[in-house]
């Protein structure tokens, strides 16, 4: 992979997805987004438009098709966990080559799923923070004055690694290689699911859902650290909690967002995978195991 120039695919031009494409064709790379026909047809038509209180408000030309169809360096993988088997039939592997495939996905078992699709050494799986919508076919709101990746990937050549992290940094986002992928989306996991699971189960914002349910709160987040601990992941139930109240009140998860719009939620890919971690390791986590129960049943 050049440090220069990059083909860089993006499967799924939502809020991630959208954000990366238009800041990454902003910086000189060549994109070409993946996406059903009316999004594609839109996408070539008028580019990606960003609102953004860090980047600016600005409009990149990106390609746009419903399928890829010739090589390119790297195809990051950005749709949620619900519409990810649907997705890859845009990216057969045969015409994937050898291009890293980077997933910006939530939860800890999707790595196995795509190395079981993909040439292995070849996927890098990626940790975004970030609050980005997109609230029309390539109109996205970057609302958060942050954007930070982690990217890693057992396995994989770290000199790729280090051009791609160079080309998204190079293009807006703060991003860094970290050597160890379990402890990687283990740090991601244990954030997010108590702030998830708590505010899609109450319909509440992060600054309610920690004053009136601060001790589900601090249950969730002492079992998840447990869990994340006994997986090789890190393990600090105070400086999550810190992180919390630190965030802004009017706060929501993308999980409550999709109940909100009535979407599918990613429950399985957060709490299931969770509770099978627990399982796994032999680890009660009864408060995690009741808040997914009662989502699961349509409580909330």
């Amino acid at each position: 992979m050049a440090n220069d120039e990059l083909t860089v695919a993006v499967l799924g031009p939502g809020g991630i997805g959208g954000l990366l494409a238009a800041l990454l064709s902003r910086a000189g790379h060549r994109v070409v987004c993946l996406s059903g026909k009316e999004t594609a047809d839109a996408l070539r038509a008028d580019g990606i438009r960003v609102r953004s209180g860090l980047f600016g408000d600005f409009t990149a030309r990106v390609e746009a098709d419903t399928e890829l169809r010739e090589p390119v360096d790297a195809c990051l993988v950005a749709v949620k966990h619900t519409a990810l088997d649907a997705a890859l039939e845009r990216v057969p592997p045969a015409t994937l080559g050898d291009a890293l495939l980077v997933p910006f996905l939530n939860g800890v078992e999707h790595p196995a799923t795509l190395r079981a699709r993909y040439r292995p050494d070849l996927v890098a799986p990626a940790v975004i923070r970030v609050e980005s919508t997109r609230v029309a076919a390539g109109v996205i709101e970057h609302g958060s004055p942050f954007a930070e990746i982690d990217l890693t990937g057992d396995g994989v050549d770290r000199s790729r690694l280090d051009a791609l992290a160079e080309a998204l940094g190079a293009s807006g986002p703060t991003t860094r290689v970290l050597d160890d992928e379990t402890s990687a989306l283990w740090a991601k996991m244990s954030f997010l699911a108590p702030f998830a699971l708590l505010t899609t189960r109450y319909a509440l914002p992060l600054g309610d859902v920690r004053t009136l349910h601060r001790d589900e709160l601090t249950a969730l987040v002492t079992e998840t650290a447990a869990v994340s601990r006994a997986c090789g992941g890190p393990s600090d139930p105070t400086q999550a909690l810190a992180r919390y109240d630190a965030f802004p009140p009017q706060t929501k998860s993308s999980m409550q967002r999709d109940a909100e719009a009535g979407r599918a939620l990613e429950l399985d890919a957060i709490g299931g995978a969770l509770l099978r971690a627990a399982e796994r390791h032999g680890m009660s986590v009864p408060v995690t195991a009741r808040v997914v129960r009662e989502l699961a049943a349509g409580i909330g």
